[in-house]
């Protein structure tokens, strides 16, 4: 993979203008990484549709093809063709390389050991924005018949000498990644697994969606169960993702704290509903349109809100720090309780810098059972507004705080830089080319 140009990984910022214009959005990141390595499962060609170019496609193709996949990416069109006949295990050193860009490695365990027996996992990247174990997916292959040596000096070493069988599975908390991590395991392992405490993301369903049309058994309940019937093989998928509705909400939150007028082509209700409804307590407005979604300041006071993150249905977590950088311009006092995430509030303290008032809590400011109670997290914030922002230099922590920053930099007074930006491109496709859309003063 490229190394980021460091000339090429800042944007200088002239903040204080509203964002106008029109932006499209394509398929969730939250979803089409974890699509291409479905793919692995099949012994034949798969074609996903409405994929953004964004890093995260980047990192897993890469990663599928030092495992012999051919994968055709065709960006302008937004289709990555991915032909898994061939699968061979990776040189070590050469996954290796890949290793601290992506956390989507570990998801490729229960495909590789279905296809080869073994698999290797380097070590883990992602957002730093707290604990993020993988004991629940280590658990879930080892409850499945897999063997985990932990001691491997560059990772993880997976293997299944028996196959994977069928399990009773719990998790205590609805893990996305371990809930992902069963289904591609499952699907092809011998007997049923019964899958308890499961996430149900869109992004979760629309995984369940693209197995289930490779000919996987998976029923999902109303009580967060999900059961899988193994059975013995899977066949290629043609798919559209569904669209993102982290950065639908991510410039909905832009149009307002800058007091913009931002038509989201793409963005689709019935996965938002938490949010708009949010949007709208707060002040904004919305238009719900055949192509997408509308969203502006109508002009005068925001008003100050209390939400609490959830998993689904709740309010999102990637929704709540762009919407934070809004709420420093509402009237009034408003409360932000974090539950998904312990350490999800440091990208705060250059908004403070910037002149917001924004105060951390180790209390659980809110009505729902929160696991960091009695802990010693800064989980809870209450921020008070309006505050005139000013713009000065930032470093980008983590891509939905980085966002954040880059939103913050668009509402405040006076010229800003943003480094580290090449973070957001992992989650945020062609965001410079959608700022100058917007009238943005960027450079």
């Amino acid at each position: 993979m490229a190394k980021v140009n460091p000339e090429n990984d800042l944007l200088h910022v002239v903040g204080g203008r509203p964002l106008h214009g029109t932006i499209q959005v394509r398929g969730a990141k939250n979803f089409v990484s974890k699509a291409m390595v479905a793919a692995l499962l099949a012994s034949d060609v798969s074609v996903l549709k409405n994929v953004p170019e964004i890093r995260d496609v980047q990192v897993v193709s890469d990663l599928l093809r030092l495992h012999g996949v051919g994968v055709d990416v065709k960006p302008r069109e937004g289709t990555v063709t991915i032909d898994a006949k061939h699968v061979e295990l990776a040189d070590v050193a050469d996954v290796d390389t890949l290793s601290g860009s992506s956390r989507i490695p570990i998801l490729f365990s229960g495909p590789l050991l279905h296809r080869l027996g073994e698999a290797f996992i380097p070590a883990l990247g992602g957002c730093r924005i707290g604990s993020r174990p993988i004991d629940f997916h280590l658990e879930t292959l080892r409850k499945l018949g897999a063997k985990v040596d932990k001691e491997h000096e560059a990772g993880i070493h997976i293997t299944a000498p028996d196959g994977l069988h069928g399990a009773k599975i719990h998790l205590p908390y609805p893990s996305v990644g371990a809930t992902e991590q069963t289904l591609l395991a499952a699907v092809l392992a011998k007997g049923k697994t019964e899958l308890s405490g499961a996430a149900t993301e869109p992004e979760i369903m629309d995984l369940v969606a693209v197995l289930q049309k490779m000919g996987a058994q998976i029923s999902v309940d109303v009580d967060r169960t999900i059961r899988i019937e193994g059975v013995e093989s899977l066949n290629g998928y043609t798919h559209t993702s569904l669209p993102d509705r982290i950065e639908a909400a991510s410039w909905a939150s832009a149009a307002l704290a800058t007091h913009g007028d931002i038509m989201v082509k793409g963005a689709q209700q019935p996965d938002m509903m938490t949010y708009l409804n949010v949007f709208r307590k707060i002040g904004g407005e919305f238009d719900v349109r055949d192509d997408g979604i509308r969203f502006w300041h109508p002009g005068g006071d925001l008003k100050p809100v209390a939400i609490e993150t959830d998993v689904h249905p709740g309010f999102m977590t990637d929704w709540q720090q762009p919407l934070v950088v809004a709420l420093t311009q509402a009237k009034g006092l408003s409360i932000v309780h974090e539950t998904v995430y312990e350490n999800r509030f440091g990208f705060t303290q250059p908004l403070i810098k910037m002149g917001a008032t924004i105060q951390l809590y180790r209390e659980c400011l809110g009505s729902l059972p929160c696991r960091f109670q009695q802990q010693n997290f800064e989980h809870s914030a209450v921020i008070f507004g309006p505050t005139p922002l000013t713009g000065r230099d930032i470093d980008v922590p983590d891509l939905r705080g980085g966002f954040s920053h880059l939103i913050a930099a668009l509402t405040a007074s006076g010229p800003s830089t943003v480094r580290g930006i090449s973070l957001i491109d992992r989650g945020y496709e062609d965001f410079r080319d959608k700022l100058a859309a917007l009238d943005a003063q960027i450079d």
